[in-house]
């Protein structure tokens, strides 16, 4: 909830400016090509402010709601529809955000209805899976990772083919990483994006598995994005407090940027 009307409309006058000096030509040429994507995820109140604000940039800027019920319409008070989010014209959502199970009541089963039922609409998902601190601790994050996983995903050949086209992404996001300012090491980083990697291609084989952007979410910074982001298996990041200011969000982009160059 850290985007207001206010901070929404400053956050990208200001994005647009320093981007014209910031931004390196070969990143804006990436992301013109969509070969790199930028993506914000405000408030519900702020998106259509948010919509409007990216369309005047010097580049391209999507931007996701932070959670869709999975019902298309009903008596359901308090919640949005996804019919509700295509109207102003939102095209992604986030699922599942660690928040989100903790505060919420979030499960398992809920993430899972959600992630067919927008799948389903044509929404762009992004499903986020992770581990507690206690559950590292204990050895568990591949279990938990998995048990995650394979709750929302359809078994073979019940639907898979929807997640064949790149409109499902994982975002893994270790719950003891999140605003706590600890950060999985590469290598830890990286062992939990081989393990959904290898789920993927074992429920779906080689085409899903590799059209499927696996992104990394915890305390990612301008500071450690470019080691994170050389991993194999992490082709982005999902980021909270470090994207609030433009000038690390436009480090962040950068940072992705000079991955694909490798």
């Amino acid at each position: 909830m850290n985007h207001g009307h206010a901070a929404t409309d400053l956050f990208f006058q200001d994005l647009w400016k320093r981007s014209a000096s910031d931004l390196p030509q070969g990143a804006r040429d990436q992301l013109q090509s969509k070969r790199l994507r930028a993506m914000v995820i405000p408030p519900f109140l702020s998106l259509e402010r948010a919509l409007a604000a990216a369309k005047g940039g010097n580049f391209p800027v999507a931007v996701a709601a932070q959670n869709v019920h999975w019902e298309k319409s009903g008596a359901f008070t308090g919640e949005v529809s996804g019919t509700m989010v295509r109207e102003i014209g939102i095209q992604s959502c986030l699922v599942g955000h660690s928040e989100r199970r903790q505060y919420f009541g979030e499960t398992d089963e809920t993430a899972r209805k959600r992630t067919e039922s927008l799948l389903e609409q044509g929404f762009e998902v992004i499903l986020c899976v992770g581990e507690t601190r206690a559950e590292r601790e204990a050895g568990k994050t591949e279990d938990v990772v998995t048990r995650q996983l394979d709750a929302a995903l359809p078994s073979e050949g019940q639907g898979a083919a929807r997640f064949l086209d790149g409109r499902l992404i994982i975002a893994y996001e270790p719950v003891w990483a999140i605003g706590t300012g600890l950060t999985a090491t590469p290598e830890q980083a990286q062992e939990a994006h081989r393990v959904i990697r290898s789920l993927l291609r074992k429920r779906f084989g080689d085409p899903a598995s590799d059209l499927t952007p696996i992104l990394y979410g915890g305390s990612v910074t301008p500071q450690n994005a470019d080691s994170l982001l050389s991993s194999p298996d992490i082709d982005g990041a999902l980021v909270g407090g470090a994207s609030l200011k433009p000038e690390s969000f436009l480090a962040l982009v950068g940072a992705g940027s000079r991955c694909l160059s490798v």
